[in-house]
């Protein structure tokens, strides 16, 4: 079941042998795009907008929605689009699996909202870091109180009368606006740790394994298996060399359905040339006495950028140029980084040992070079100094210290806003900023697997089908000739979108089942070919927690004297009789008939039918109907008889 129409922010549901299991829960946060900047500070520009009227002069929605540069936003708190809730009940859900921190942010709206009562699987890091960026995002929201919330403009009927892109947005009933710190700290009790390759039994039906996939710190990849299935999930994998641990691809090999998603969302970027581009422009931004503005999460790639920058400001001279971190959660996010030895790649896990810190941003922070604070409010305000590189959120510009700065520096043509994030458009992003002098540059750095990694890695785990989302089957619209730019493979991939249900093609043809050994030992085969033996079994079927045991019947224990006091009535065990025998062969009919004729039964009309032949005794007035795999002997009243013709056919038979 695909719950979110998003591929990089996944949210699908397996069901599979009983049990049901959610694949991340991301929270699609492009929706925000539509609505007005919440500024720290009182900002004059934004509280003079002008109400929309509509073509024909009506303005019951001035209130609700705002003109900036010829387009128009909603004047409200932001709101998120949430994952699907109608398709399925969501409160059936078992456990829900995380493949990294940026797929997890819808998760309070589903355990707090939804009667969810399951357990939700993560790794230390992306517990922890999620922890943050869902601290964070709350923080953003909360100090900016907003007095009203829009919601005229979502009937159906009115969003038809909007302007685009407003009215061509789809799914504004599933919107709602942020959940609370108290609705975080709930959604995430529910998380049980897991460490990677750890196999965990999921009511001793399935069990789930977490792999690393390489995108950030702690991401996994799960594979859900039980004794003859597996299903692989990969979700947000990378095979670059950054700081998390290697990508593990051999865990992969043999899946029966490979659910593939969360591809960057750039394929024609390289990383690296980004990461050069961003530090060049930066440089030259600072010499002309600008400043930077760099939008980001508060954890992920800007460990990446300020790793670059520490390696590139000696060699630029830019070593007296401040570097701001501003984020509520800063100080976390860059402590967390240099705590998580375990979840990093090699070289920086071995830093460790010697001892030092394995990111360099702790050197950068030693030495004043990059100071990190809560928000432009209080000590940042005293320690401000330009020109300045700043980085904070939100990479949507609708949130966060970001605005703050948008206002401050947007004005004036030497100053440079530069995008990392790839997650948003960056024209949508600067549309409410605009008329803007600032200069704005493009270096989306996205780390997930390309179409040429996707394809070399489906051709070493070879899955029998591949399941992945429709974006994926297709070019991308703005490069609809790039046929290179999507996912071909043998058989073709089974696509889908938000809201659609697909039978996965994979039978299951066999369940374990385990013998006890007083069972086997009492097991007596018997040889019917050179080679081949067969015994029968007699066993009654004990199955608890999805595993099955056969189990020998129960001996009949004679009955007790019937005492005079009342007791209460036991149950009676089943009776249990010695198993009839089973037979096999054929009954030659010419040899039957004369055994028959020893027997004194001599009128015998032979009928040949489809499946065998029917014995008609006349002087008898029986039936014995002979066919491949039954024998069928029908006389009137006459159990002599019909007992003697059965030993008859007995004889022709071999028994076991």
């Amino acid at each position: 079941y695909c719950l979110s129409g998003h591929p990089t922010l996944p949210c699908n549901v397996l069901k599979f042998k009983s049990t049901t299991i959610m694949l991340d829960c991301g929270l699609d946060m492009t929706s925000a795009l539509n609505f007005l900047p919440l500024p720290l500070v009182h900002s004059p520009r934004l509280a003079k907008l002008p109400g929309w009227v509509s073509k024909d002069g009506n303005t019951f929605l001035e209130k609700e929605l705002k003109e900036c540069a010829g387009r128009v936003f909603v004047d409200s708190l932001p709101e998120f689009c949430l994952p699907e809730r109608e398709l399925l009940d969501l409160s059936t859900i078992d456990v829900i699996l995380i493949s990294n921190y940026h797929c997890m942010m819808a998760l309070p709206y589903i355990t707090e909202h939804t009667g969810f009562t399951g357990t939700v699987y993560a790794t230390e890091p992306t517990l922890q870091i999620g922890r943050l960026l869902m601290e964070e995002l709350v923080n953003f929201i909360e100090r900016v109180p907003k007095a009203q919330s829009a919601t005229c403009w979502k009937n159906k009927e009115i969003q038809r009368l909007l302007p685009a892109p407003l009215k061509d947005t789809v799914e504004v009933s599933t919107w709602k606006s942020c959940y609370t710190m108290q609705e975080v700290n709930s959604a995430l009790s529910k998380v049980q740790l897991v460490g990677y390759s750890q196999k965990i039994e999921l009511f001793g039906a399935v069990q789930i394994t977490p792999l690393s996939s390489g995108y950030s710190l702690g991401s996994s990849n799960w594979i859900i298996q039980s004794h003859y299935e597996k299903v692989s999930y990969v979700s947000g994998s990378s095979l670059l060399t950054t700081h998390p641990q290697p990508m593990d691809q051999s865990s992969l090999k043999n899946s029966d359905v490979l659910i593939l998603t969360g591809l960057t969302q750039i394929p024609t970027a390289n990383p690296d040339g980004m990461l050069g581009e961003f530090c060049s422009n930066l440089a030259m931004t600072v010499r002309t006495g600008g400043n930077v503005l760099v939008p980001c999460y508060s954890s992920g790639v800007i460990y990446d950028l300020l790793e670059c920058l520490y390696q590139f400001i000696d060699s630029a001279s830019l070593t007296t140029i401040p570097f701001y971190f501003i984020s509520p959660v800063a100080n976390s996010s860059l402590e967390f980084s240099q705590i998580f030895a375990e979840w990093l790649c090699h070289n920086k896990q071995s830093k460790v040992y010697l001892p030092e810190p394995p990111f360099p941003h702790a050197e950068l922070i030693q030495t004043n070079k990059l100071k990190h604070y809560p928000s432009v409010h209080g000590d940042f305000s005293n320690d401000f100094k330009q020109p300045c590189v700043v980085f904070t959120g939100h990479p949507s510009l609708r949130f966060g210290d970001v605005v703050h700065f948008m206002e401050l520096w947007g004005k004036s043509s030497i100053n440079t806003i530069i995008f990392t994030e790839p997650d948003f458009s960056y024209l949508e992003a600067l549309a409410p900023y605009q008329p803007l002098a600032m200069k704005c540059v493009y270096c989306p750095i996205d780390t997930r697997l390309n179409f040429i990694q996707v394809s070399k890695l489906l051709k070493e785990v070879q899955p029998l089908h591949v399941v992945c989302p429709e974006q994926y089957v297709r070019p991308p619209p703005a490069q609809s000739h790039r046929s290179d730019l999507m996912l071909d493979c043998q058989p073709p991939t089974m696509p889908y979108r938000r809201c659609s249900v697909l039978s996965l093609p994979f039978r299951r043809r066999y369940e374990r089942i385990e013998l006890l050994p007083e069972l086997a030992d009492s097991l007596v085969p018997s040889e019917i070919k050179p080679g081949i033996s067969v015994a029968t079994v007699t066993a009654v079927l004990h199955t608890k927690d999805n595993k099955h045991v056969l189990r020998p019947t129960l001996k009949l224990a004679p009955a007790p004297p019937p005492s005079k006091k009342r007791k209460r009535v036991l149950e009676e065990p089943p009776e249990h009789r010695a198993p009839k025998p089973l037979l096999s062969g054929a009954v030659p009919i010419e040899q039957f008939l004369a055994t028959l004729q020893k027997h004194g039964i001599t009128e015998v009309k032979v009928e040949d039918t489809p499946d065998g032949h029917i014995l008609h005794l006349q002087d008898e007035d029986t039936l014995i109907q002979l066919e491949e795999d039954s024998t069928h002997i029908i006389c009137d009243n006459n159990e002599i008889l019909r007992a003697t013709l059965r030993d008859l056919v007995l004889r022709f038979l071999q028994k076991f």
